[in-house]
């Protein structure tokens, strides 16, 4: 968060803030049974949405590291380079 990037008080005291500020939001929507249900739905939905894309950056990733590990490998066959030697 801000803190861990500027090592100061104000960065630390605004982090503090908001947590606060998120907890608070939090009690608020679980005291209010609508706004809670609401909520649920959201996050649900979004979840499913977000679940896709994580699906996708790691399959993306697992294709890099195959295609570096493929690169790195070392080549079998016959090297001309030391025959003429």
């Amino acid at each position: 968060m801000l803190a861990s990037v500027l090592n100061s008080p104000q960065a630390i005291e605004v982090n503090i803030q908001i947590v606060r500020a998120f907890v608070l939001i939090r009690q608020y929507a679980l005291s209010h049974k609508e706004l809670t249900d609401k909520l649920k739905e959201l996050e649900n939905k979004y979840d499913t949405q977000f679940q896709d894309v994580y699906d996708a950056l790691n399959f993306l990733l697992q294709k890099d590291k195959k295609l570096t590990e493929h690169n790195n490998r070392k080549p079998i066959g016959f090297n001309q380079s030391k025959e003429n030697e």
